[in-house]
């Protein structure tokens, strides 16, 4: 098992301080609503843009947009598996994945770091659509808010699978594995959005095996 964070913290309460800087620190919070509006807003103007500007007919753009939204949930797995878990097998590496990602794992209900700030967030969408246009050019105009829908959907669900009680249907697994992950094993379950990847490579809890 890795180890993620760096506390003994038996509550998991509180907030680290990231920066001396107070300006910085405080351009290192955001409240969750911010990154997923401004990744909604992208989306529905990129979509607006796809209807007025092109011929694509609304089956592909459907196509467009679902492939975007599984494209993502897959980079979701990837990027929580491979790089927020990082082996920290050196200074550089260690102090990487602590900012990314180890913190987090210190104070899962610290609600201010459960998104990144929004000028990365939209440094993040420009660099999106830029990618996505140079790979497919107009498709991309398609392609890009499914991907962006699917962001925001994943910040969501990881701000509510913090801040709230799970509910008594089918998406009660969504919070037990992300409580799994954070307080039993992080090795598992690595898809906050959906589960579907960790089925695909054998990530699940066991307790669903």
């Amino acid at each position: 098992m890795k180890k993620i964070g760096r506390l003994d913290r038996p509550d998991n309460s509180g907030s680290a301080k990231m920066f001396a800087n107070p300006v910085l620190e405080k351009l290192s919070r955001t409240h969750i609503s911010i990154p997923i509006a401004m990744f909604l807003g992208v989306g529905t103007f990129s979509i607006y843009m796809g209807i007025t500007t092109t011929d694509i007919s609304f089956l592909k753009a459907g196509l467009l947009m679902s492939g975007g939204f599984l494209v993502f949930t897959f980079v979701e797995y990837l990027l929580h598996r491979y790089v927020y878990h990082m082996v920290p097998d050196n200074k550089f590496k260690d102090k990487l994945q602590y900012s990314m990602h180890g913190v987090h794992h210190d104070y899962p209900k610290d609600k201010d770091r459960l998104a990144l700030p929004p000028f990365i967030t939209g440094m993040y969408a420009a660099i999106l659509y830029f990618l996505f246009d140079f790979i497919m050019g107009e498709m991309a105009l398609y392609f890009l808010p499914g991907f962006l829908i699917g962001y925001a959907m994943y910040l969501g669900v990881h701000f509510l699978v913090h801040a709230y009680q799970p509910p008594k249907n089918f998406l009660k697994t969504l919070w037990v594995n992300h409580a799994i992950h954070h307080y039993k094993d992080p090795d598992v379950a690595f898809g906050v959005s959906t589960p579907l990847w960790d089925f695909v490579f054998g990530t699940v809890p066991k307790k669903q095996h």
